[in-house]
Order: C-alpha cells, then sequence, then structure tokens
C-alpha cells in the first residue's frame, strides 16, 4: 500500500467548484482508504495498491469530468516523491516566509531549454529552479506581484504538461499527510 497526494489544478476558483466531500467520496469508491483533503484547494491524500502514478491521475481525471461536467487535470505523487521534493529545494526554505517559496509540479519530466530565454537577471530578487518534475519559486513580493511567475506560467512553456503550483507550506503539509504508511 501506498500513500499518495492528488493534486488537482484550479480547483475552487473562476467558477469551477469542487465540494472537497465529493472528491472524498469519489476516491473512496475507487476503493482507495484513509482519503483524506487538505484545504478547498484540490488536494487530496489516500492509500492504494495502485502503483501507476499517471492511471490514477487519469482515472480520478476522467471521474471529475464525469460527476461535475468540466475537465480537471490531476498530478499524482507518492508520499517518497513529494518528500524528495521538499528534501531538494534550492532555497533555503527554512529561513524563508513559506508564502514567498512555491513549487509547481510537473506531470513529465521538463528541461531547462522551455525557460532558456528567461533574463533570470531581470527578475531579481525572484529567482526560480528546476528539480525532479518540479520548479521551485522564489518570490519574495509574493506569487501574485511576481513578474516572473506570470512569465513562467505562460502556456507555451507547460505545453504537453499538466502543472500546478502549490506553496511552501502547502508542500510541507503533502509531505507530513502522505507520511507513515510508507
Amino acid at each position: 500500500m501506498t500513500t499518495y497526494a492528488a493534486l488537482l489544478r484550479a480547483i475552487n476558483v473562476g467558477g469551477r467548484r469542487l465540494p472537497m466531500a465529493e472528491l472524498r467520496r469519489l476516491l473512496e469508491g475507487f476503493g482507495h482508504d484513509r482519503v483524506r483533503t487538505h484545504l478547498q484547494s484540490g488536494q487530496a491524500v489516500f492509500v492504494s495498491d495502485h502503483a501507476d502514478e499517471d492511471a490514477l491521475a487519469a482515472e480520478i481525471s476522467r471521474a471529475l469530468e464525469a460527476r461535475f461536467g468540466f475537465a480537471v487535470d490531476v498530478i499524482v505523487r507518492d508520499h517518497a516523491y513529494l518528500k524528495a521534493v521538499a528534501d531538494a529545494c534550492p532555497f533555503p526554505a527554512a529561513d524563508l516566509e513559506p508564502r514567498r517559496l512555491h513549487a509547481t509540479y510537473f506531470s513529465a519530466p521538463v528541461d531547462a531549454a522551455r525557460y532558456a530565454d528567461i533574463d533570470a537577471a531581470a527578475h531579481l530578487p525572484e529567482e526560480f529552479r528546476l528539480g525532479d518534475r518540479v520548479l521551485y519559486l522564489y518570490a519574495p513580493d509574493g506569487v501574485g506581484r511576481s513578474k516572473l511567475a506570470e512569465v513562467l506560467s505562460r502556456p507555451r512553456r507547460t505545453k504537453d504538461v499538466i502543472a500546478t503550483s502549490r506553496n511552501w507550506n502547502t508542500v510541507l503539509k503533502l509531505v507530513e499527510l502522505t507520511a507513515g504508511a510508507e
């Protein structure tokens, strides 16, 4: 049995309402155990004997579209991956306000070529780094005011992959919520 987090993209924003109780029922209906949700922004944690993260994500996505009538991009990751992302943060996370640090999870590997045209020096003190299917963003004035976040999220940069971002508090909470059953 493996503990997973399902990360839903763009939920409960812009009119795309998805009650977390319904998400829990949907996951339980697939036979997953210990289903919990975190916040209202599209995170669910569950235990499953299914070993294929991409298949799990596709199953959840199809079921959500059938139930709610709109497409929902989903990324599923296990505890080991989530912990590795937190541990590999290239910024001094312990010394930063968690709301200033973000992780964008990708459904597949993303190479630096997608971001090669960004003039990093022009965006300082904001910075970003790529990791294993993740992009780390340090935005000292907040992501809402971040010009770099705007540049990083342009559709051509995330073409062919699902991308969904979480602030550092949520990154750490997902590590905590998925711990224990590994």
